[in-house]
């Protein structure tokens, strides 16, 4: 099984030409070696209806497959509900996970609260390290370096 930092990444990101936001649509490949392949496609300027918005994630695996639609992204800003769905080793089907709460802005308030009460001497550790948090912003900082720099040229014909 493989946990833990990419090895390295790949990454394109750039801005919509008609927004002045900037980088909001964004491919990456998070290197994990030979083995793992983790591609993420984000498009945060979907601006055409509901219909084929997607927010989502699909994870595949030699031991099962989850799937999360992170609804406050869909019909934003109304959102829809989020959704767990797993697809287990020994399963012949999709299984629905019950789910309470928000992935946000829970798992914000969550962290933030934790860290408040830790500064605080209520909690004895913070739920996420400060090694971590580090390690967060390092891969953010690869991925734009690794998108400003040229791409591999494809040859010339002959």
């Amino acid at each position: 099984m493989y946990q833990g930092d990419p090895e390295g990444v790949h990454a394109k990101t750039l801005g919509h030409p008609r927004r002045r936001m900037a980088q909001s649509r964004t491919t990456t490949i998070l290197d994990y070696g030979e083995r793992v392949r983790c591609a993420l496609s984000i498009n945060r300027d979907q601006a055409f209806g509901r219909r084929h918005q997607a927010c989502d994630f699909l994870i595949g695996g030699s031991a099962g497959a989850a799937y999360l639609q992170l609804g406050l992204n869909l019909n934003y800003p109304e959102g829809e509900a989020d959704t767990l769905e797993i697809y287990p080793r020994s399963g012949t089907q999709w299984v629905a996970v019950a789910l309470s709460g928000g992935w946000f802005p829970d798992a914000f308030a969550g962290r933030m609260a934790n860290l408040q009460r830790f500064a605080a001497g209520e909690d004895a550790v913070l739920v996420s390290s400060v090694e971590d948090a580090w390690k967060t912003m390092a891969l953010v900082e690869a991925l734009y370096q690794s998108s400003a720099a040229p791409s591999t040229p494809i040859a010339k014909a002959p």
